[in-house]
C-alpha cells in the first residue's frame, strides 16, 4: 500500500486478491479507480472502493478525469501514489 496527499486530497493505492485499487478522498467525497490484479483490464470508476461501477475506461487519464469530477476538484490536483502510475491499458 502507498499513499500520497496534495491540496487537501488524499490518495491510497492498495491491492486485494482480485484488484488494484486507487482510492481518493477530498472534503468528505470519495472516488475509486479499480483494475484487475493482472493490470491489463479496463479501469472501473466507482464512488468508493466497494461501490457500484459507474463507468469503464481504457485510459488512466480518462478515469482520473471522472474521479476528479466526483470529488469536485481539478484533475491536476489529484495526487498519484508511485505504485498506481502504471494503471490503464
Amino acid at each position: 500500500m502507498s499513499t500520497a496527499e496534495a491540496d487537501g486530497i488524499s490518495a491510497r493505492y492498495r491491492e486485494t486478491d482480485e484488484e488494484r485499487l486507487l482510492e481518493f478522498e477530498a472534503d468528505g467525497r470519495t472516488a475509486a479507480i479499480a483494475q484487475n490484479i493482472e493490470g491489463y483490464a479496463m479501469l472501473k470508476v466507482r464512488p468508493s472502493a466497494d461501490g457500484d461501477e459507474l463507468k469503464r475506461y481504457y485510459g488512466f487519464d480518462m478515469a482520473l478525469d471522472h474521479a476528479a469530477e466526483l470529488l469536485a476538484v481539478p484533475v491536476h490536483d489529484l495526487p498519484i501514489p508511485d505504485e498506481a502510475e502504471d494503471m490503464g491499458m
